[in-house]
């Protein structure tokens, strides 16, 4: 059989890293003319995410785990590749078992970035310079595909969800309301606007006539917080989402009006999906989010590329500044 498919590999597990990388995924297929193999870590749902992308063919999932586990999944990467007759592996991190994995798969073209131990695994002439270690992840895949004359016709990422898919709720998918949805929660504490102030701001926007019903975007683990915002609201708007699964999350994202949230996956996938998103800012970097349409509200004291990892920072940032902010940009 002929080598003619294309890899790629993404080893982060972070949903929303994986939606920053979907432009260069996107690249590396509309170059080579194919749909996409990719690789990612379970952790990423990328299966779900991705199933209405017209580019990618195939996703496999992978451990990369460390320590005694470390050769177990690359010979687990080493089957798969060497099954799927690849002719090109691109690397989007700087992890060096899938190009190992490669090497000994006997794929001819294994591209990567080249940082640390994984240049040595490479077939590719150019690589990034050590100074490329501070750019951030978007910033060096952008430089890896252009350093491989792989043009990137938008560093926008995009999604597409299909309403007709087996795998979302009748209910989700029968949604007339007028709806918008609150990102409540993150994987990182520090990011988190509190509780009391997204009853706040329910409260000033439901008095403007925006909404119907408000969905409550977290995971399973953070139930408290959503159970809280609507214990402390007078109001029967609000409904708990941290059982739904990530497809009906998604359909609930697409259905909303807009979207108001933590810097986390349900943000960065809201605005993929094109929906008018709103990014509470205070104690990350907000330039982070430059390669999207994410609309961020910080604080009037907020400084960008500062890290501050105590939640009361969120507390800087006022209903009043995220109720004006949003008011302006949707009436």
């Amino acid at each position: 059989m002929e080598y003619k498919n294309i890899c790629v590999v993404y080893s982060h597990s972070k949903v929303g890293d994986l939606i920053w990388q979907l432009p260069y995924i996107k690249a590396i297929s509309l170059y080579h003319k194919k749909k996409i193999f990719f690789i990612t870590r379970e952790e990423t749902k990328a299966k779900i995410i991705l199933k209405d992308l017209d580019y990618i063919k195939v996703v496999k999932y992978n451990s990369f785990r460390k320590g005694i586990h470390y050769w177990t999944d690359t010979f687990k990467l080493f089957k798969f590749l060497k099954n799927s007759y690849i002719s090109h592996i691109y690397l989007l991190d700087k992890v060096s078992r899938p190009a190992i994995a490669a090497k000994f798969a006997r794929i001819k073209n294994i591209i990567g970035p080249g940082l640390g131990n994984q240049k040595k695994w490479l077939t590719c002439k150019n690589f990034l310079k050590k100074e490329d270690w501070k750019l951030n992840y978007s910033d060096q895949s952008q430089k890896l595909l252009s350093i491989n004359n792989i043009s990137i016709n938008s560093k926008i990422p995009e999604l597409k969800i299909n309403f007709e898919r087996e795998d979302l709720d009748l209910n989700i998918k029968k949604i007339d309301k007028k709806i918008i949805s609150f990102g409540i929660d993150s994987g990182e504490d520090f990011k988190m606007w509190y509780e009391e102030l997204f009853v706040e701001l329910a409260n000033i926007l439901y008095e403007k006539g925006l909404f119907e019903e408000i969905y409550l975007i977290c995971g399973k683990n953070k139930d408290h917080m959503a159970s809280k915002i609507i214990s402390l609201s007078k109001n029967n708007y609000f409904i708990n989402c941290s059982n739904y699964d990530l497809a009906n999350i998604m359909g609930i994202l697409k259905k909303s009006i807009f979207f108001v949230g933590n810097n986390a996956g349900p943000l960065n996938m809201a605005a993929a999906l094109g929906v008018k998103s709103f990014g509470l800012i205070c104690n990350d970097p907000v330039s982070e989010l430059k390669y999207s349409n994410i609309l961020p509200i910080t604080p009037d004291n907020y400084k960008d590329n500062v890290w501050n990892r105590d939640r009361n920072g969120m507390k800087n940032l006022t209903v009043e500044k995220v109720s004006n902010f949003i008011l302006e940009k949707i009436q």
